[in-house]
């Protein structure tokens, strides 16, 4: 019942709640929270496949985090063969993050760029229309006195 009411269409819950963040912008926090998750997740895969070099959660959180955020101080890396699996997905989810983000931000500034010529335009027209209309009014003044001169001649 429940997983009948959350798909909408033949979409899953996460797909339909995925586009409505696309649509309306709002895509920086489920990257960060999806981020955070992934810290927390590889540290603690790697905690368990690498204990000797992340004796403890926390060392396994803190190089998930570096390792997600691209930085890679370098101060604990994993040595076995599936430390090193752990860490190279993180680094594809961390450049992945990265990369999303700026694509969030860019699209952010270019929207913003668009609202701002739809909106100077927009102020073109009403001043263009503006004028039309006040040169509408000067030439029906006109045509109103050339037709009293010529009323008055017939």
């Amino acid at each position: 019942m429940l997983r009948g009411m959350r798909r909408r269409r033949g979409r899953s819950y996460l797909t339909t709640r995925t586009q409505r963040a696309v649509a309306s912008r709002r895509v920086f926090p489920y990257l960060a929270l999806v981020t955070l998750g992934l810290g927390l997740l590889g540290g603690f895969l790697v905690t368990l496949v690498d204990k000797r070099d992340f004796p403890t959660f926390g060392d396994g959180v803190w190089w998930a985090i570096v390792t997600l955020g691209t930085v890679g101080y370098g101060d604990i890396v994993p040595h076995t063969a599936w430390g090193r699996v752990v860490g190279s997905l993180m680094i594809v989810f961390g450049v992945t993050f990265i990369a999303f983000l700026t694509a969030t931000v860019t699209s952010e500034f270019v929207s913003a760029q668009e609202q701002e010529a739809r909106e100077l335009e927009r102020r073109r027209e009403e001043a263009t229309e503006k004028e039309t209309h006040e040169l509408l009014r000067t030439l029906k003044t006109q045509l109103d006195a050339i037709e009293a001169k010529l009323g008055g001649r017939g």
